[in-house]
């Protein structure tokens, strides 16, 4: 098992876009097992050329072809905990990359207890002796910003589940000053290099001698967009500042409130549990996922809906934009 690389300091580059955006595609939904309509826990979060894959449950892989997403640029897994159905699916992908697929590395990041499951899977189960068909990096994190792009970073917090070194997810943009182009233009900013270097922090000075500052052209301060995905927990106290404000909280919903004293047994949550987290921390919108076939989808959503109404029950294969709240 490979150390923790620390933070992954990316390009450097500036972007004229008026805010950053997340996208996040639900692979699988399900809690526990699969049902004729949901596979297990695994999600893609996007963002320009960057993806992660949080959790990869059995069938994960047939789920990536199934969506039309592909493989490409899907070297980062982060994993939410060591239970075998947020983690199974990563025998058969890594079985697929030995034979048919493609890709440059692959890094799996998670808590000391999970990553030594999945060496155990991948080394004694999957390889048994043989090489890995690409660098493969077992990356141990601990709560904390662990990467880092040039406009947005990933950091790990802990989760209350069964077993330890649980960890959830946030993905955060950068918070930036906006481009103010109709401003630019009224001052003569031409368009290219010039504004660059404005979105950048540095005074121009235009071919007529003017002098041109970053507060000349830029807005106040807007913090970034903020997605929030949870795996397994069997609480919420604990999650109530990590999730304050964010723009999007995906958290699993594996029984509903008339089973609230088994869900605490169990260390898993109602979906009136979820959404009064969502309430609280002055969530924009809810997801709720890790659903079990012992309920109906419309049963969930209803009782979350009545605390908090903008709610979603995620489907397989669903994707929503995570942009952030005017």
């Amino acid at each position: 098992m490979n150390a923790a690389p620390g933070r992954v300091k990316l390009r450097n580059n500036v972007t004229f876009k008026d805010s950053i955006l997340f996208e996040i595609l639900f692979l699988g939904t399900s809690a526990s097992a699969p049902s004729a309509k949901r596979g297990l826990s695994a999600q893609i979060v996007k963002h320009d050329e960057y993806r992660f894959l949080v959790d990869c449950g059995e069938g994960t892989q047939r789920q990536i072809l199934q969506s039309g997403t592909g493989f490409k640029n899907l070297s980062r897994i982060l994993l939410t905990h060591g239970h075998l159905d947020h983690i199974l699916g990563l025998g058969g992908l890594l079985s697929t990359f030995l034979r048919w697929e493609a890709i440059e590395e692959l890094e799996i990041f998670g808590g000391r207890f999970t990553l030594d499951r999945v060496h155990d899977l991948l080394y004694g189960v999957v390889l048994r002796g043989n090489t890995p068909p690409m660098p493969l990096r077992l990356n141990e994190i601990k709560p904390g910003t662990f990467f880092e792009a040039d406009d947005f970073t990933v950091s790990a917090f802990p989760v209350s589940h069964r077993g330890p070194d649980c960890l959830g997810y946030v993905f955060e943009g950068n918070a930036r000053r906006p481009f103010l182009n109709e401003k630019a233009t009224e001052l003569g900013v031409p368009f290219g290099p010039e504004r660059k270097e404005l979105v950048a922090g540095n005074e121009i000075t235009l071919p007529d001698g003017r002098r041109i500052k970053p507060d000349d052209v830029l807005g106040p301060l807007q913090r970034g967009v903020k997605l929030v995905v949870v795996g397994d927990t069997g609480r919420t106290d604990n999650l109530l500042e990590v999730c304050r404000d964010a723009d999007a909280l995906v958290i699993e919903s594996t029984y509903l409130d008339e089973e609230a004293e088994m869900a605490g047994e169990f260390s898993h949550l109602t979906a009136r549990q979820g959404a009064e987290l969502a309430l609280k921390a002055g969530v924009k919108k809810l997801i709720l996922t890790h659903i079990s076939r012992r309920y109906r989808e419309k049963d969930v959503l209803k009782e979350a809906q009545e605390i908090f109404p903008n709610t979603s029950v995620a489907r397989d294969f669903d994707t929503f934009q995570v942009k952030r709240a005017e």
